[in-house]
């Protein structure tokens, strides 16, 4: 799923290509994918596109005086055309919507796989897309201090601390990858609770700040097509179970849900010991 750092970088990318350039028409191939109905798509014709811009994991194009929002999920993508577009058969392939500027370039919203989940709306105001209106704070902004994570965490209790972090009713933009990253490089169980000392809250915040920071600046320039590459390469153990961990040499283990999974290190996270993984527990009872 892109998180934070991949679209910060779609932000930029698409913000070079798009902004000052005329909408002709946006299609829509997926219908299930639009979750709006008024303003109508075709309100877009002939609207110039004046901003890209990031809302957690949402991206928004400022069209006019409209918006036209949409959440890739976990299995959607931008794919940028400069060319004129080839038609599309209804329901065929991955793509989900395509948008067309004025020269016939423009991009294309896929999503692969069975279970479709990618999201687009065109609002008046992004606050009023639902997943927008819940957000909580985004980590990067300059106004989100270690004293406003020290507050969230004790908010949250006893909470497991990274089911926190993935929350964007909490705080916006992280996902699974990045918090297993963050939890990583700060040396926290994901099982942690989430109420610390301030010493354990400043580790965080710092941890949390150099992985998200990190990642957007290598994302930054790097076409959009590469962005999934980049991002698995230089993971550290999120995705790599059974692979060496770079800092110490220990085998990265895996947690297994409903779901998903989080990976982890034994020796630089819980005290070498491994976390149970429930879902192999009940597979063998």
């Amino acid at each position: 799923m892109p998180e934070l750092p991949e679209v910060q970088a779609l932000v930029v990318d698409l913000g070079a290509r798009l902004v000052g350039r005329e909408v002709d028409r946006v299609d829509m191939v997926s219908f299930a994918a639009l979750k709006t109905f008024d303003p109508p798509l075709s309100a877009l014709h002939g609207l110039t596109i004046e901003k890209v811009s990031r809302h957690g994991k949402f991206l928004d194009l400022s069209v006019g005086e409209l918006h036209l929002v949409f959440h890739l999920a976990r299995a959607g993508w931008v794919r940028w055309r400069d060319a004129a577009p080839v038609p599309s058969r209804l329901g065929k392939g991955p793509l989900a919507a395509r948008l067309v500027l004025h020269d016939g370039s423009g991009f294309d919203l896929t999503e692969a796989g069975t279970k479709k989940s990618l999201a687009l709306y065109l609002v008046r105001d992004p606050q009023q897309v639902p997943g927008i209106s819940r957000l909580g704070p985004d980590p990067l902004e300059p106004g989100f201090t270690v004293d406003s994570l020290a507050g969230i965490l004790s908010s949250a209790g006893r909470s497991q601390v990274k089911g926190v972090l993935r929350n964007q009713s909490i705080i916006a933009g992280i996902g699974n990858a990045y918090s297993d990253e963050i939890l990583h490089a700060a040396k926290m169980s994901p099982f942690k609770p989430a109420s610390m000392t301030p010493d354990e809250v400043s580790r965080l915040y710092a941890a949390m700040q150099d992985t998200l920071r990190s990642a957007v600046a290598r994302a930054d320039g790097v076409a959009a097509s590469e962005h999934k590459r980049e991002k698995k390469s230089n993971l550290q153990v999120h995705g790599r179970a059974g692979e060496a961990c770079p800092v110490c040499g220990d085998t990265v283990r895996q947690v297994r849900f409903a779901d998903s999974t989080l990976e982890y290190c034994p020796t630089c996270q819980t005290g070498g010991k491994p976390l149970a993984d429930r879902v192999l527990s009940r597979l063998l009872k």
